[in-house]
């Protein structure tokens, strides 16, 4: 039967998960889209935010669906078209991009979501990510918070974990903390994350994660390293947490700039997190850090890179891969020069309605 009036939907393609994009107070009580996760989006009256998102029925991959959610804001007009910068998103892919700024209902975080410039219009380009065949037009999402943490908490670029030299990212440490013998680099931004060079540890960084899970000894010696970091970190006893999280670094071996493992209380990632992600680029950008020592210029057509991380300036790319493909972190957004924000991709696959129950 065809559908001529009820409830509005739009599927989109974002990053490399699907979800079925509802405007606020129209998603029906009854849907079920199988695989495919609901996500309600509405215009938004606190100042400094565009709109609200939400998943009423969960999500594995909230972050992933974020770029969805700017393009379904563009698309429905919950924000303005044509006030694009002319840079940023639409990079390299012929167009300017809109900043939507997108309050997550389920942990308050705000981000800023660049979407392509293009409502209605398509989203070619020439920005490939990994998961997802072919190219599109660039996304980038830019985390707010975290904005004025200490970039250095202890002051130093490599701290001393008992031997092991590690670079620490993320919260402020007490001056009394600070020592130990493994070199770290601590830094505030994205999620806490402590650097270690794989070799350091007696492995390449290339290892699969079940490979690497295998090691008993390893798996202590990175707890042991959490341990300690996380007290560096002012985070206090942090058994029980997942943060801070680890990330054994190695030069890269597939044209990237970087090679990583993530490691969250013992289970080695398939992939790396946009936060983690955005930490560990912020740690490539510091001269003499563990992941600085590490970085080399991409080999990738079309990405702007250097030779060592971030270090280009506005536009300049940072590929970071993982177990199951890669990551890019671009440094500078429409009118941050200075912020770091993931690359991904968005694309509208199905607009249409949804009969009212």
């Amino acid at each position: 039967m065809l559908v001529r009036s009820g409830v509005s939907v739009l599927v989109i393609r974002s990053g490399t998960v699907q979800g079925a994009y509802f405007r606020a107070g129209e998603l029906p009580a009854a849907f079920d889209a199988g695989d495919v996760t609901a996500v309600v989006v509405g215009r938004s009256a606190e100042p400094g935010v565009d709109v609200h998102c939400e998943f009423p029925g969960g999500a594995a991959d909230r972050a992933g669906l974020l770029a969805g959610a700017g393009v379904f804001a563009l698309e429905r007009g919950l924000v303005a078209a044509g006030a694009g910068s002319g840079v940023g998103a639409g990079a390299g892919d012929g167009a300017g991009s809109v900043p939507v700024r997108v309050r997550v209902a389920e942990t308050g975080v705000v981000v800023t979501v660049h979407v392509p410039d293009v409502p209605g219009g398509g989203y070619a380009g020439d920005t490939a990510i990994s998961g997802v065949p072919g190219t599109a037009a660039r996304v980038l999402i830019e985390f707010a918070d975290g904005a004025d943490a200490a970039l250095l908490p202890t002051g130093r670029v490599v701290d001393d974990l008992g031997g092991v030299p590690a670079t620490l990212i993320g919260a402020v440490a007490p001056a009394s903390l600070i020592g130990g013998g493994v070199p770290a680099t601590l830094i505030g931004g994205g999620v806490p994350v402590v650097l270690v060079a794989a070799a350091v540890l007696g492995v390449t960084g290339y290892e699969t994660p079940a490979r690497l899970e295998y090691d008993d000894r390893l798996r202590a010696a990175l707890e042991a390293l959490r341990l300690r970091a996380g007290r560096l970190l002012g985070l206090g006893a942090v058994t029980d947490r997942e943060v801070p999280e680890l990330c054994l670094v190695a030069p890269p071996v597939a044209g990237g700039g970087l090679c990583v493992r993530m490691v969250v209380r013992g289970q080695v990632q398939p992939a790396i997190g946009f936060r983690s992600a955005l930490s560990v680029a912020a740690a490539a950008a510091l001269p003499g850090s563990v992941a600085a020592q590490m970085s080399r210029p991409a080999r990738v057509a079309g990405l702007r890179t250097a030779a060592t991380g971030l270090r280009t300036g506005a536009g300049a790319v940072l590929r970071i891969e993982h177990p199951t493909g890669f990551l890019d972190v671009q440094t500078g957004v429409p009118g941050r020069p200075g912020a770091n924000a993931v690359v991904t991709t968005a694309r509208p696959l199905l607009d249409g309605r949804l009969p009212r129950l």
